[in-house]
């Protein structure tokens, strides 16, 4: 069994929060999936996700079995210590030790937040419908705020291989007239969007300054990462908090 290939968060996180993104190494899953897949969602075997689920919780010593989402685009988020079954939402939070807050990507951005305390986390899936209709604001309102809070930006898109059309830089702008320079004209007279920048300006906004990550990107780094944006029909990486 080849082992599974983590990225854990550079962020001055307090010792008692746990947190990591997978990457593709280490499962079960034929190609186009191959091989840590984790998204039941994608046209993989059951029995491959299940046992790259399985791989994973032993090697990442969880304390117990993610609360998977049924991921929409959306803002909703949920608390994972009240989440039944798979809830549709985009984000969950918790205060209670011992349980896994996870969202799954393979090109939208992972965001984790954490308050200096240790006390309360969340993981948000923001991909760019999501960053302009508040997904990161509703994370942070579901803490309770950003007294005390950092983010870290997980592997997505990045600036130089994320190309939207003028719609897109539009309603960003709509919205913030500051976001002009996330966005860079191309040759082909559309737009390459910084997500990692889009997501930093949001999170300022509602007073979140503390924010690290965003040094990756997965539709380049095609060894280590998932992109649907690249290939189509692939699989899932999974970031996960939690408090121990």
């Amino acid at each position: 069994m080849s082992e599974l290939d983590f990225i854990r968060p550079d962020w001055p996180a307090p010792p008692g929060v746990r947190a990591l993104t997978t990457t593709r190494a280490g499962g079960v899953s034929p190609p186009p999936y191959d091989s840590l897949n984790l998204g039941a969602h994608t046209g993989d075997a059951a029995a491959c996700v299940a046992e790259n689920r399985r791989r994973l919780a032993l090697a990442a010593d969880l304390p117990g079995a993610p609360v998977w989402l049924k991921q929409v685009h959306g803002t909703a988020v949920v608390a994972a210590h009240r989440a039944t079954g798979v809830p549709e939402a985009d984000g969950s939070v918790t205060d209670r030790r011992g349980l896994v807050c996870a969202i799954l990507t393979a090109d939208c951005l992972p965001v984790l937040l954490c308050d200096q305390d240790g006390t309360r986390v969340a993981a948000l899936h923001a991909g760019w419908r999501g960053l302009v209709d508040g997904m990161l604001e509703s994370g942070v309102a579901a803490l309770g705020g950003p007294e005390g809070l950092m983010a870290w930006l997980g592997p997505a898109i990045g600036p130089d291989a994320f190309q939207v059309g003028a719609e897109v830089r539009q309603a960003f702008l709509a919205r913030d007239e500051g976001a002009a320079p996330c966005f860079r004209e191309d040759q082909e007279g559309r737009w390459r969007a910084d997500l990692y920048a889009l997501a930093a300006r949001r999170l300022a906004t509602v007073g979140v300054h503390a924010v690290y990550g965003g040094d990756h990107c997965t539709h380049t780094e095609a060894a280590r990462f998932y992109s649907y944006r690249r290939d189509g029909e692939t699989g899932r990486m999974a970031t996960l908090i939690w408090l121990a």
